[in-house]
């Protein structure tokens, strides 16, 4: 079967995707998530959109980009834990994050970090970034995979899916869901805030 033209600015992984198929995505994936730049959103959209067209197994697509953004993100916590803190505190001066900022961003990630996790996932930069970060502030590994592991499956189930269903219309859709990813976020956010309000409110009430 013929490979399906990629529209737009995923034209140019055609040539990857039609050598290496599902090598391509998790290598690309894989590298992206422990910080090197790479099309891994990108890529995962590409395949989707091959998959659609009968030229992959989208069940495979999927499982290979999970298991690939999964151990990319604990590479990088592996590195934010081992050698994340002394760059910090060595270089950290130079980018304006002081002991006193790193600090602060240790108690913060301690509070709030299975959801940065699982945020970050979908917000390009943070989501290079986000396994070194949790490894730097000290996140329990535990905790951090299982989060981890959520978001990955959320923006691996997202885009391959979408890209399954759309088709070459994929970048269309991509954009559009784009420009209001902020919005859905923040309201996510709003949300998940309000349920915690709830819930101490009536451990107070309670006690």
């Amino acid at each position: 079967m013929a490979a399906p033209p990629l529209p737009g600015p995923l034209a140019h992984l055609a040539p990857l995707l039609g050598h290496y198929g599902y090598w391509a995505v998790g290598a690309v994936v894989l590298v992206e998530d422990f910080g090197v730049p790479a099309p891994g959103e990108t890529i995962l959209l590409a395949a989707g959109v091959y998959a659609g067209a009968g030229r992959l197994n989208v069940w495979a697509v999927a499982l290979i980009a999970f298991a690939a953004a999964v151990v990319g993100d604990n590479i990088g916590y592996l590195v934010g834990r081992v050698g994340g803190r002394v760059l910090v505190h060595r270089w950290g001066r130079y980018v304006f994050l002081t002991p006193k900022r790193f600090t602060a961003a240790e108690e913060f990630f301690g509070r709030h970090g299975g959801k940065v996790v699982t945020v970050a996932r979908f917000i390009e930069g943070l989501r290079q970034a986000n396994g070194v970060i949790a490894g730097t502030t000290g996140m329990h590994w535990r905790r951090f995979l299982a989060f981890n592991a959520l978001g990955a499956a959320l923006w691996v189930g997202l885009w391959t899916t979408l890209a399954y269903l759309v088709g070459t219309h994929i970048t269309t859709v991509y954009d559009e869901v784009s420009r209001y990813q902020l919005y859905v976020l923040v309201a996510a956010g709003v949300l998940v805030a309000a349920f915690v309000v709830r819930h101490l409110v009536r451990r107070r009430r309670a006690h």
